[in-house]
């Protein structure tokens, strides 16, 4: 536990959403926003948290190299790239495709860029397989010479889950009577230490299309955490956000991005966060979170992603072409 390093600032802010409650129903105590967006490293959000236990592993076996994997906007890859650039360490970051293959090289590949990381592009490797071809990837970096660390794709593993056991207990001494914390859920990590902190039962995950089996990763994640046996039927997942697919936008989830921003100036990403406030608003719409509930929404940041989200933005333009001045 005494290799974890300090990468950010906390706690994170809690403030109140009286506009947005009003507007879904709600009274205007019951809903507040965890600010884990404003985390500071490399634009912030929630996978800091991990890499101060993750980067600090990795520190602590002598690597100079940080290695992992996402999408070509992962947040994750640029929060990795950004803590690499504080601590003088090499950053390599394995995405699928190839550099003719992105539709958009802004977003989180602009900051990627400038953070100095180096990208290596796997082609037309399959997504389940890209842990190994990381894994090729810190064979050839080790016989070059340098000492790679191999950090899981999001930052979710036990180790990295740790950093939300620390902020769930930091969101709990914020607001204790907390009924409902409602997240993102992409590759695990962030609800896996929520559970290990509140409980599964307080946990509303939002599934974003991340993984294959979020119930299965997230329990497997928490059950190696705090060495208990969660049934993954026991866990609280919508699954009804992903739509067309992981990088698709969903007409509920602009609605609740364009909701969210009006009502109380939050800004969304159209993959995770913007996914979790519509999961948000349909649990509110079904009655699984209610009037009087003390409920959370857990930003996660990602506000570089949504400038790489083409469809986003395209959309989002069309819609100021028709504003009339005033």
């Amino acid at each position: 536990m005494s290799d974890k390093i300090a990468l950010a600032t906390w706690p994170t802010p809690m403030e109140p959403m009286p506009r947005l409650a009003a507007a879904l129903g709600l009274r205007q105590d019951d809903l507040w926003i965890k600010r884990d967006d404003l985390t500071g490293l490399g634009g912030g959000g929630n996978k800091t948290r991990k890499l101060e236990w993750t980067v600090g592993a990795a520190l602590a076996t002598g690597a100079d190299t940080l290695v992992t994997t996402g999408a070509t906007q992962s947040n994750h890859a640029r929060l990795t790239a950004a803590a690499g650039a504080r601590l003088g360490l090499d950053v390599v970051l394995v995405f699928p495709g190839t550099p003719d293959s992105v539709a958009n090289g802004s977003g989180n590949l602009v900051l990627d860029s400038l953070l100095g990381a180096r990208v290596f592009w796997a082609g037309d490797s399959d997504p389940g397989s890209m842990a190994d071809v990381a894994a090729d990837v810190c064979r050839q970096l080790s016989r070059d010479g340098a000492r790679p660390y191999l950090i899981p794709f999001g930052g979710s593993s036990p180790l990295g889950a740790q950093g939300y056991v620390e902020g769930g207990e930091e969101l709990r001494a914020q607001l204790p009577d907390v009924e409902h914390v409602v997240v993102a859920v992409g590759s695990g990590g962030t609800m896996a230490g929520l559970i290990g902190a509140l409980g599964e039962e307080r946990i509303l995950g939002i599934h974003c299309g991340a993984v294959a089996d979020p119930a299965v990763t997230v329990a497997d994640l928490a059950n190696a955490l705090t060495h208990r046996s969660i049934n993954p039927d026991s866990l609280r997942i919508r699954m009804d956000q992903v739509g067309g697919g992981y990088g698709a936008l969903n007409e509920p989830v602009l609605e609740a991005m364009k909701t969210a921003a009006a009502t109380e100036g939050i800004v969304l990403d159209p993959i995770y966060s913007g996914r979790a406030m519509a999961g948000l608003i349909a649990a509110i719409q079904d009655g699984d979170i209610r009037r009087g509930r003390r409920t959370v929404f857990l930003h996660t940041g990602g506000l570089p992603g949504l400038f790489g989200h083409t469809e986003t933005v395209h959309r989002s333009v069309t819609t100021l072409q028709s504003y009339k001045p005033v």
